[in-house]
């Protein structure tokens, strides 16, 4: 029998039935693209404004929203995110990653009906609230179950098509309230928020024709379930010899977990190895938000309209459709030019340059034509490396970096992090940019820009490459403590047991 080298890379193609499965699954984060988009611009548009708002001459949109509503409205959705993250581990750890998705998809539906059907503040915040646990759960176990279902070669295009959903989400959640703007009744924020139905309901019916992740069966004791699972994911690209291979080495790398556990989970995430991989994922997490993605994500409509720009909802469609390439080209570049570590760098540089202009324009002179222009060039230059580098990587790389067993407590506890720090984002945004507080402008990027370059710094001190390696040689890698300059040359011991012990299966076979 000729020697066993390594799982063939194969194609996407080959690969077809996964990349399905995943882009099922990536889909909930839609509904994260689509909220941000389309209900932060509603607090520009007049038919909302009359219901949740006030009447304001001196306001170009004719009516005024008081900074409180605007805080809660966009805060409280992140809140409700940052407990259910918070949740995700323990829910993840008894239920699994399909039933977590299910249980989104109902509040999903309760937190759509509330916003609805009030015309009631307080009724709304309600409804904003539920709508952030459903999305909590959405982002996380969207990006667990596409980790630890994708094979270790794929993996850097099927754990971004996080961004990618998250990039159509907002499109179409500005395309809809570019066409809905000029309603003067509650339909032009009822219609959108209605469109949040749609991904949730599919995904609910899609979800019963997806397999549970594998490596969560395996660590349930659900063996049989869980190798029938792998072979659903790889069907038709690797059989025989390649798929014990991966079989045998997700088991081994299972046992090794399961042999250095500790009674509570939870507390495993900061002892020993894992600590250093905790606040590893931590960091990249807390690199996103410093982005200032949520600054621009939320507020751009609004603010492109206070700062007089006539276009607000084109120009944000337009910053969103090239935000939307930037995630092609960055699915690229991670999957065929660059690694990890480097796209990261790239995006953050980049994205820290963009708001430093952005902010030195304003400081010139705020309320001029050239400074507007300048706003909208640099926010669709900022939305194109945000999204091809920061938003695409960082969710894979937190995946990633964390070991298996903890992966749901981990991405969980990281994510809602990420939320509480863009809940302190959309809480304070509205004093910086108000014109009836600090009115900033955009003057409030030289924030954003310091947190991009020290992200920078981070990615490359700690940040090791992680290309192509399975999720089982991550883990033997970090037990070992290889510093983070050394990760692409490590040899595993994991694969080569793997691969001796289907050898000696094969033999004992063809000995019968």
């Amino acid at each position: 029998m000729p020697d066993i080298v390594t799982i063939a890379e194969t194609s996407l193609w080959k690969n077809r039935r996964c990349l399905l499965i995943c882009c099922i699954v990536s889909s909930a984060s839609m509904q994260y693209g689509f909220d941000s988009h389309a209900v932060g611009a509603l607090q520009a548009m007049p038919g909302f404004l009359k219901v949740f708002g006030y009447p304001d001459p001196n306001n170009p949109l004719g009516y005024g929203i008081n900074s409180t509503v605007q805080q809660l409205i966009a805060s409280l959705l992140t809140l409700g995110s940052f407990v259910s993250s918070l949740a995700a581990g323990a829910f993840g750890s008894y239920f699994g990653r399909k039933s977590a998705l299910w249980t989104a998809c109902l509040l999903n539906a309760i937190a759509c009906a509330i916003q609805i059907a009030t015309t009631n503040a307080a009724v709304l915040y309600v409804g904003r609230l539920i709508l952030g646990f459903a999305n909590g759960f959405f982002v996380t176990f969207s990006n667990v179950y596409n980790a630890e279902a994708s094979p270790a070669h794929l993996r850097g295009v099927m754990v971004p098509l996080f961004a990618y959903w998250v990039s159509i989400g907002g499109l179409i959640g500005a395309i809809v309230d570019n066409y809905t703007k000029s309603r003067m009744d509650k339909g032009s924020y009822r219609i959108p928020i209605a469109c949040l139905y749609i991904i949730p309901a599919l995904l609910s019916v899609l979800l019963f024709w997806v397999p549970e992740s594998p490596r969560w069966l395996l660590y349930k004791g659900r063996d049989a379930e869980a190798r029938r699972s792998l072979e659903a994911l790889r069907q038709g690209a690797i059989k025989g010899e390649e798929l014990e291979l991966e079989w045998t080495e997700m088991i081994k790398g299972v046992e090794e977990e399961k042999r250095i556990s500790k009674k509570l989970a939870f507390l495993d995430m900061f002892r020993g190895t894992d600590l250093r991989r905790t606040l590893l994922c931590y960091g990249i997490i807390v690199s996103q938000a410093g982005s200032g993605c949520w600054f621009l994500v939320s507020y751009q409509t609004y603010f492109f309209s206070i700062a007089g720009i006539t276009r607000a909802f084109q120009f944000s469609i337009m910053t969103t459709c090239i935000g939307f390439l930037g995630v092609n080209c960055g699915m690229y570049a991670i999957q065929h030019i660059f690694g990890r570590r480097s796209i990261l760098i790239i995006g953050a540089l980049a994205c820290g340059l963009c708001e430093l202009a952005s902010a030195i324009a304003a400081s010139v002179n705020q309320s001029s034509q050239t400074t507007g222009r300048v706003l909208v060039a640099f926010t669709a230059v900022f939305m194109f490396f945000y999204d091809g580098c920061m938003g695409t990587a960082s969710f894979l790389v937190a995946t990633e970096l964390v070991s298996s067993r903890l992966r749901a407590w981990t991405v969980g506890t990281g994510t809602s992090l990420w939320y509480l720090l863009a809940w302190l984002t959309g809480f304070c945004t509205p004093y910086f940019i108000n014109p009836a507080n600090l009115n900033w402008g955009a003057k409030y990027g030289y924030i954003w820009a310091g947190s991009n370059f020290l992200s920078a710094i981070f990615f490359y001190l700690f940040i090791p490459e992680m290309k192509g390696r399975s999720l089982e040689e991550l883990d033997e890698i970090f037990a070992t403590k290889v510093p983070a300059r050394n990760f692409k040359d490590y040899q595993c011991v994991i694969v080569d047991q793997a691969m001796h012990e289907v050898k000696e299966s094969v033999n004992r076979k063809i000995k019968r």
